[in-house]
């Protein structure tokens, strides 16, 4: 794939993780629950690859944050960039470079992706002294987040097998 291409692609995914939660949230504040900002970030890694994925997931959050105040700077910014960046990043690797089932790669790396935002929890509560615990931080998220997990497990294959077998994009590691 064209750098120009992929980064065209990353905008798209950009533009979706920052759409998709603005949706959710005229529900009221249904993005919790229904983790609309992820699906995006699953799709450009499993889609464009690791350095996609990577890229799509670590600036979602950022740009999100200085276009509507949402996530705030602290502590939810590097908890979510860490946690979305490792999710694009993990699913990239996994299923474009390790060729990894598609379902495979999704589950680790949504696992991962809580991993990595456990740590950046633990990391700002020692560091800044919150009052977040990250076991209870961690418990929240997965508890309150199982219907956008059920949500990615199924739309999330479907619409990458549907853009693969439409020849938006190939499966072959050197794409990205």
């Amino acid at each position: 794939m064209s750098y120009t291409r992929n980064l065209i692609h990353i905008a798209i995914f950009i533009a979706l993780g920052l759409t998709l939660p603005m949706v959710f949230h005229l529900v009221g504040g249904a993005g919790p629950v229904f983790l609309p900002m992820h699906i995006p970030v699953f799709m450009a890694g499993l889609l464009l690859g690791i350095r996609g994925g990577l890229t799509t997931g670590a600036l979602t959050p950022v740009v999100s944050s200085i276009m509507t105040g949402m996530p705030p700077l602290l502590p939810m910014l590097p908890v979510m960039a860490a946690e979305l960046g490792v999710y694009g990043a993990l699913a990239g690797y996994l299923y474009k470079e390790r060729k990894l089932p598609l379902i495979g790669a999704l589950v680790a790396a949504m696992i991962a992706g809580r991993m990595a935002a456990l740590s950046v929890v633990a990391c700002l509560a020692g560091l800044f002294g919150l009052t977040m615990n990250p076991m209870t931080y961690i418990t929240g998220v997965i508890t309150t987040g199982i219907p956008g997990v059920a949500i990615q497990l199924v739309f999330v294959p479907l619409l990458v097998k549907k853009l693969e077998a439409a020849g938006t994009v190939r499966r072959n590691a050197h794409d990205s």
